[in-house]
Formats: structure tokens, sequence, C-alpha cells
């Protein structure tokens, strides 16, 4: 079991399967509601819920010890994850959950393409295979019948 947690892909598996429960109730949650009123309350909750887990697990650390660039980056992440969260909550409460879901996703493209050019990793030939096909796939689904 131990191994198990240590696996990065079970992790991602997870976080795939909460993402899609995200657009669900998040689409339920917003019909009568403002969105961005919506992400603040939504906000909110996994303030309180992550600060549980952190306590629980005894996850913290001293604050200073933190390097500046920790704090930089950060800080830009939460930017990034607010932005994010308030166009998904916009996109949801306008258009279909599986659309927006999977225009959403295509953010996974956009991942591969900025790590390989400011990261320095690098797929397969056969990765970079998937993200075109990703890519292919949310056009196709984004497409007007």
């Amino acid at each position: 079991m131990k191994a198990l947690l240590a696996n990065w892909q079970v992790w991602a598996a997870l976080s795939a399967m909460f993402a899609a429960l995200t657009a669900v109730f998040g689409k339920v949650g917003v019909e009568n509601i403002d969105s961005n009123f919506a992400t603040l309350i939504r906000t909110v909750l996994i303030l309180a819920v992550t600060a549980a887990i952190v306590v629980g697990l005894k996850s913290y650390q001293p604050l200073g010890e933190i390097s500046g660039r920790t704090y930089i980056f950060l800080a830009l992440s939460a930017l990034a994850t607010g932005a994010s969260w308030l166009c998904y909550y916009k996109a949801l409460q306008l258009g279909p959950a599986a659309g927006v879901a999977v225009l959403d996703k295509t953010s996974v493209i956009l991942v591969a393409v900025i790590a390989a050019v400011f990261l320095g990793e690098n797929l397969s030939a056969l990765g970079w295979l998937g993200v075109v096909l990703m890519g292919a796939g949310a056009v196709l689904v984004g497409l007007k019948h």
C-alpha cells in the first residue's frame, strides 16, 4: 500500500477523478448563483479542508524556512489557479459541463509545451502523439453538431 501511495500515476488518476466530479458538481452548483460568488464559497471550503489535512497530517513547516523563490512561484500559481477557477465556473454557468471540462483539459497540451520549452522536460514521440491526439479530441468535442 505504501508503494502505491508513492506512485505519481495513482495521485494523477485520483486528480482526474476529482476534476471530473468538480465539473459535474460545479455545473449544478452554479445554476442559481453568481459564478464568482460560487468560486469564493468553493475557495473558502477548499481552504478549510486543506488546513484540516495539513494540521491533521502535521504537514506544516516553519514559514521562515521557505525560500523567497518558492513564495513567488506559489503566489503566481495561486493567481493562475484563481483566474482558472473564475473562468471555469463562468464557463460552466454558460455551457455544457462535458464541453467545458474537455476544453479546460486542453491545459494538458499547454503544460506539455510549456514544460518542454521552459523546464526542459521532454516527451517521447509517442508522448507528443498523445498530446496531439488530445488536442484533436478537444476540437472534435468542441465542434457544434
